[in-house]
């Protein structure tokens, strides 16, 4: 399976949560009118990708034939569930710039923690589940 739109897509998101915090840093009120164009344009890699795995990746990682990842799959996508939620709550709350500026410490508060689920899911599926998915097509050497 090739699963190379997937972690493409992941590079955009951790660029895209990369870019809002150095505008947060910046200054939330300052920069509002960036921020909330920056987290509309993460909140459409971040649905389009969900979309694609729900349609596309877990159902083809179900019907694999291989128990573990099937299982693997299972769990990714069960945990991924509540992150989703919280992600797409937060950015129908806080593309608007007027919000932004009216309460910065409440976008910083929420940003930190959606924003690092977020970052942090990205980086554990790079690192365990992108690569197990990449091994059931490796060929085996003898």
């Amino acid at each position: 399976m090739n699963i190379d739109r997937f972690k493409n897509h992941h590079v955009e998101i951790l660029s895209g949560i990369a870019t809002l915090r150095k505008l947060t840093h910046q200054g939330v009120a300052d920069y509002a009118v960036d921020i909330a164009h920056e987290l509309k344009a993460l909140a459409q890699v971040v649905t389009q990708h969900l979309a694609i795995e729900d349609r596309i990746l877990y159902p083809s990682l179900e019907r694999s034939g291989d128990d573990h990842m099937a299982r693997m799959s299972r769990a990714y996508q069960d945990d991924m569930q509540g992150i989703a939620t919280s992600f797409i709550n937060f950015a129908r709350r806080w593309s608007n710039a007027t919000l932004l500026t009216k309460d910065p410490d409440g976008f910083r508060a929420d940003a930190n923690t959606v924003l690092k689920s977020v970052h942090t899911r990205m980086v554990r599926e790079n690192h365990e589940f992108y690569p197990a998915i990449e091994a059931m097509h490796e060929p085996a050497y003898a």
